[in-house]
């Protein structure tokens, strides 16, 4: 999940090199970090956070057809 969640983000950026992604067990579940660069967070947020809610729905459905929760936070 972290791949998808990387590939995502890197076609977003300017920056693909500052991207990181982390996988983090949570007590709910698996919580995926995404960083990016300062002037990129505009870019992975997205009007309104429209794009912010569509990488999560992608994530929500990837951890369910995993059998796990998961939930994507940017940091």
């Amino acid at each position: 999940m972290r791949e998808l969640v990387e590939y995502i983000a890197k076609s977003l950026v300017d920056s693909p090199e500052a991207v990181e992604v982390r996988e983090v067990q949570g007590e709910t579940g698996l919580i995926i970090e995404l960083r990016v660069a300062p002037e990129d967070m505009g870019k992975v947020i997205g009007r309104q956070g429209r794009i912010a809610k569509a990488i999560r729905a992608v994530v929500k459905a990837a951890g369910l057809r995993r059998g796990e929760p998961a939930m994507l936070e940017i940091i």
